[in-house]
């Protein structure tokens, strides 16, 4: 959890073409594949909640599986970009950079037992005045203190930028009076212990809180959902053969499907991994809808921002919009 007061202005978050990382070594065959976990609570929470499905995954590819859980969301892009990680559960923002910046393949989306197509970011405040309403957080937000996910986080940072903050003029980095930065269980839990005022969150998590904190959950209140957001995606390392590949993405199509009571375990299992129902076939192209958005974010951070003159914002808007079209190409290419 880093906690700091206000932020410099906010960077866009595509920053010019796609940096496409050169090919790895390809990995040895009998040497473990290592799967990195996006923090959902504690790093020790996450890893005992995806043990049974990967010890499972170990049997199903015939090779050892070991595990990196992390604390942050920017822990685990870092070993993403040192290497370290073969396969991955990744949101849409941090799923979108491993495809297209460390030659990585999406191979499957999580189903969740609602049916919807996706999620919603949330924010949370408490039931209690006075910072208990959307018009008082909106008219003064540098009375209130905030807490948010990583700024890779689509729920925690993203979204709630893009659609509710920046349209009615407000940064969420520059004009709140502090803030905290960390999970979705670290954000709801700040705003029910009353260390901050408003919270980012979604709807997946913030079900997954009530359970696990009924009491703190009880003092919040919900002020704000966004649309639709994709489910997260499994992705792994282009240098895999695309028969293991294929092994991976089989597995988890069918975990949690058969009926008995291997079934009942594996959707237990899956119940307590953010209440999945199962996994769904997927490709590179199940990216788009985040693109997108990060796409529309920088867009609006870069209208929005001081240029020297206005050649200055056309030459950023330019690189903008080349690198949206060198993600799309990227997320359209459907080669082993």
């Amino acid at each position: 959890m880093v906690r700091r007061g206000a932020a410099t202005a906010i960077l866009a978050l595509l920053a010019g073409l796609p940096f496409m990382a050169l090919a790895q070594p390809a990995p040895q065959p009998d040497a473990p594949v290592r799967f990195g976990i996006l923090p959902l609570g504690g790093a020790f929470e996450s890893r005992s909640d995806w043990d049974p499905l990967l010890a499972e995954l170990s049997r199903a590819i015939a090779r050892p599986v070991s595990v990196l859980s992390v604390n942050s969301y920017e822990a685990l892009e870092q070993a993403i970009q040192r290497g370290e990680v073969d396969m991955a559960f990744l949101s849409g923002k941090m799923a979108l950079d491993a495809v297209t910046q460390r030659r990585m393949k999406v191979v499957a989306q999580v189903v969740r037992h609602d049916g919807l197509p996706g999620y919603r970011a949330l924010l949370l405040a408490r039931k209690a005045p006075p910072f208990n309403s959307m018009k008082s957080l909106l008219a003064e937000p540098e009375r209130w203190r905030l807490a948010r996910g990583e700024r890779q986080s689509l729920s925690g940072f993203i979204v709630p930028q893009l659609q509710l903050f920046l349209p009615n003029h407000i940064a969420m980095e520059t004009r709140f009076q502090g803030e905290i930065v960390g999970t979705h269980q670290t954000t709801a839990l700040a705003v029910a212990n009353n260390e901050a005022d408003v919270a980012t969150n979604n709807t997946a998590d913030f079900e997954r809180f009530k359970q696990r904190f009924p009491a703190e959950a009880e003092r919040l209140q919900v002020l704000w959902e966004s649309e639709l957001i994709p489910h997260a995606q499994i992705v792994v390392r282009r240098e895999y053969p695309p028969e293991l590949r294929s092994r991976v993405q089989a597995f988890l199509v069918g975990y949690g499907r058969a009926k008995g009571p291997r079934g009942d375990a594996e959707r237990l299992v899956l119940k307590s991994l953010h209440d999945l129902a199962g996994f769904v076939a997927a490709d590179n192209s199940s990216l788009q809808p985040a693109a997108k958005l990060a796409y529309q974010l920088a867009k609006q951070n870069a209208m929005s921002a001081q240029w020297v003159n206005d050649a200055a914002r056309q030459a950023r808007l330019s690189r903008i919009e080349n690198g949206y079209a060198e993600q799309a190409a990227v997320l359209r290419d459907q080669s082993p």
